[in-house]
């Protein structure tokens, strides 16, 4: 067949543009699940990462943006078999389609993932995950107890917080198996011995890993044991991303195993001491101020006692006796000098009558001495009579 030669004539670009259009517009292709394996693995400094996605007939570029790639789990390596979901577009300064990738998945973990929906939906129902249920975690504990495995990086990191937050604390170790068949039996017993040795908290945990290596903390009999503990626990299983069943059915959950020993020692040695510096200030500002006001109290009383006291009483009545005694001889002294005066003028009066007196003056008494009747008319004068004067008396008759 001849080509058109007036048919239109499409530049590199245009074409690509329209071959864009055609994969970016169909909805199937904007929302897909590939999967793979990976291999020419790339993580720039930028924060991208790019990798092709192939099998043994083909092979698709793939890249995901910085923001979707923090949230990807990093152990992402050459060879491994992934599920990937993203959308199709095309780079055209190259002119390849490839796979905008946002979500990166082990191969397997979509149905591992269902059955995690389904045991999380069940469980929920049962009010496994209810948060009525949920503990506080104490203080300051005492006793720790830690269920992980005794060989891994977990236990170390956690025993070196604790060591460093709350070096006095007593650690319980039930080892366990943290991954695979033996795991949840082992996970299982580990938190009921625990439980028999009553520490104040327990500690779940494990490093981080892929959705198999963390699924014995999906285990229903795993949850079960943890929901049933009679000690909080603090699950810190995986990595901040990772989330298991276990998590929902513990009192706390820690983002790793190092937030979960954090989390139980939330008082620290450092702490306890500003504590234990405030109180102790605290203490001796109180009992200063309450030996203050009862140094108060005391010296109020004892000025009332005084007050109240016998010698303060039997100095008060001396003094009240020696005012009396003054009051007394003023009162005397007064009434004597009335009396004095009165008796003066009395004196004085009686001196002015004083028949001496009178006769002093002149005067005489004249009596008849057959009776001896005072002589004050001339017709009583009669016979002999005595006269009566200042010096003396002698005696006339009347003719």
């Amino acid at each position: 067949m001849q080509p058109d030669l007036f048919s239109t004539t499409l530049t590199v670009s245009q074409l690509t543009f329209r071959i864009r259009r055609l994969l970016e517009d169909n909805p199937e292709l904007q929302d897909v699940w590939v999967t793979g394996e990976i291999s020419n693995l790339s993580r720039p400094a930028s924060g991208h990462i790019y990798f092709t996605l192939k099998d043994k007939n083909a092979s698709l570029k793939c890249v995901m943006w910085k923001t979707d790639a923090m949230r990807t789990r990093p152990n992402l390596q050459e060879g491994a078999a992934v599920e990937v979901h993203g959308k199709i577009a095309v780079y055209e300064p190259q002119g390849q389609y490839q796979l905008i990738a946002n979500l990166i998945r082990a191969k397997g973990e979509g149905a591992l993932f269902q059955e995690f929906l389904r045991l999380k939906s069940m469980l929920e129902a049962e009010g496994l995950f209810d948060p009525e249920r949920k503990r506080e975690i104490p203080i300051f504990p005492q006793t720790i107890g830690i269920v992980t495995s005794a060989t891994g990086a977990a236990l170390r990191d956690m025993l070196n917080t604790i060591r460093r937050r709350q070096p006095l604390v007593r650690v319980i170790l039930a080892p366990s198996p943290v991954q695979g068949v033996e795991a949840p039996p082992a996970l299982v017993n580990a938190i009921q011995s625990l439980n028999k040795q009553n520490p104040d908290v327990i500690l779940l945990a494990r490093g981080g890993g892929s959705i198999e290596d963390l699924w014995a903390f999906n285990d229903e009999h795993v949850v079960r044991a943890v929901a049933a503990s009679q000690t909080p626990v603090i699950s810190g299983v995986g990595h901040e991303t990772d989330f298991t069943l276990c998590d929902f059915a513990a009192d706390l959950r820690a983002p790793t195993p190092t937030a979960a020993a954090e989390l139980a020692t939330q008082t620290t040695l450092d702490d306890l001491k500003a504590n234990l510096t405030f109180h102790s200030s605290r203490l001796t500002d109180l009992i200063s101020g309450l030996l203050a006001d009862h140094q108060a109290s005391v010296s109020a009383l004892a000025a009332r006692l005084k007050y109240v006291s016998p010698e303060r009483r039997i100095q008060s009545e001396y003094q009240h006796i020696d005012e009396l005694s003054r009051r007394a001889i003023s009162a005397l002294t007064h009434r004597i000098q009335l009396q004095s005066a009165r008796v003066d003028g009395i004196s004085k009066r009686l001196g002015a009558l004083n028949p001496a007196g009178v006769l002093a003056r002149g005067y005489a008494i004249i009596t008849r001495k057959a009776d001896g009747k005072v002589v004050s008319k001339v017709t009583q004068a009669q016979g002999e009579m005595n006269v009566r004067v200042s010096d003396g008396e002698f005696e006339v008759k009347k003719d």
